[in-house]
């Protein structure tokens, strides 16, 4: 199993602060306070300036998932949401060199990006609902924005398809090593993996079906203040990969939820405001809910150091079963 670096354990953590600390220094903040957010893909830093009152935030990259030129892409895209398709999106505090990227020298050299810091809340969960109309809709729009965008000279992202999730390259590891998979869960989800990669085949590439996503777009990386449409952060999976996938992050640890079918509804209504979704590809909206449920089983084994992992646990290796028991019996989907 391929462990997530920030979940090591030891004293990996003590460095990654330390990073954070030299790349807040290096910004000019020598100063701030330094508060950890989050440990999730990367290490997130609240960076508090006592001398202005400003507040932004840090991102510590973990180690072997990105190159400089893979985060450098991601930046242009976000730049290019918020400057040409009216996505709020955070914007990146360069170093004091000009830099988007800022590496931070040692043993282990580490890439921080510095973000301003935006307002507003996850959106709560008992308005889901009616809040993932409003993100269908705002997905529909970076879709039609990737689709006609030209991305810079050098641009690069990684895929979300098969090999690359499930497959021969599992980014986040081997669902088969995930928390949990005994003999019994191994059968029914490889049943899954292969009617997954069937489906998937069949479903295709075409350009109105696959290209430049977010690939996470959870309630946790949306900032909502009141009914004003949500900003959109974290765009560290962004890659190419299938348009419905970023439904399928959306539902992300509520695939069970009693309420999924209106969220994928309201979702569907957000969306088709803005772009087209024919009812062949609607048909296959719990093909890539199972497909990212699948990825997160893997996930999940290799992050044991994230909260969320670590609460869910085995525990969703078999709901996972559960699901894919209903979804290959034609009773969902």
């Amino acid at each position: 199993m391929r462990v997530h670096d920030l979940s090591a354990g030891g004293d990996v953590l003590d460095r990654v602060d330390e990073a954070a600390r030299e790349a807040v220094r290096i910004h000019g903040l020598p100063d701030a306070e330094v508060t950890l957010i989050n440990v999730s893909e990367n290490a997130t830093y609240r960076v508090d300036d006592p001398v202005t009152g400003a507040r932004s935030v840090l991102r510590v990259h973990r180690l072997g998932y990105h190159a400089t030129p893979a985060i450098r892409s991601e930046l242009a895209w976000l730049g290019a949401l918020r400057e040409e398709a009216g996505v709020r999106t955070p914007r990146v505090l360069p170093a004091p060199d000009g830099s988007p990227v800022l590496t931070v020298s040692g043993a282990q050299p580490r890439d921080c990006v510095m973000f301003e810091f935006l307002p507003g809340t996850e959106p709560p969960r008992e308005r889901l609902v009616r809040d993932f109309e409003r993100l269908g809709a705002i997905t529909a729009r970076m879709h039609r924005h990737a689709r006609n965008w030209r991305p810079p000279t050098g641009f690069t992202r990684f895929r979300w398809d098969y090999d690359a999730a499930l497959g021969a390259e599992a980014r986040w590891g081997r669902w088969q090593d995930g928390l949990g998979v005994d003999s019994g869960a191994q059968a029914v989800l490889g049943r899954l993996s292969r009617e997954l990669r069937e489906r998937l085949r069949r479903f295709g590439r075409g350009v109105g079906r696959y290209g430049l996503i977010h690939a996470d777009l959870r309630m946790a990386n949306l900032l909502v203040v009141g009914d004003g449409p949500p900003s959109v952060i974290d765009f560290d999976d962004c890659g190419f990969g299938w348009y419905l996938y970023d439904l399928a992050a959306a539902l992300s640890f509520i695939e069970d939820h009693p309420q999924v079918p209106e969220m994928i509804a309201s979702w569907v209504r957000g969306y088709r405001g803005i772009l087209d979704l024919p009812a062949e590809d609607e048909a296959e909206i719990w093909t890539f809910i199972m497909f990212r449920r699948l990825l997160l089983v893997a996930w999940i084994g290799t992050h044991t150091g994230v909260d969320i992992a670590a609460e869910l646990g085995a525990g969703y290796t078999e709901g996972t079963c559960e699901l894919a028991e209903r979804y290959l019996g034609g009773a969902i989907g």
